[in-house]
């Protein structure tokens, strides 16, 4: 699996939801709404999820491994990290 693109789109103002992440696999698959959240113990990412019948939220799509979930949350935070640092326009 190859992230091919990934983009951001800043929240201001929203308390601990800093942005939205969309990312494209191999050019050929995108997955949107992937939050970057700022938690107790610094940023993290929460995939893609859904309200069930039972009120709990699940996730739409999801890594199965570990490995990928930290690959997916580094490539979103170095990104989110760049930008950050970019000079305000």
């Amino acid at each position: 699996m190859n992230i091919t693109d990934v983009r951001l789109r800043k929240i201001i103002d929203s308390g601990k939801l800093k942005a939205v992440a969309s990312i494209t696999i191999d050019d050929v698959f995108v997955v949107h709404d992937i939050k970057v959240i700022e938690g107790d113990k610094g940023l993290f990412i929460a995939m893609p999820s859904k309200r069930s019948t039972d009120g709990e939220y699940r996730d739409i799509a999801h890594p199965i491994s570990s490995d990928t979930r930290s690959y997916l949350q580094k490539l979103i935070l170095d990104e989110y990290q760049k930008e950050e640092e970019q000079p305000a326009s």
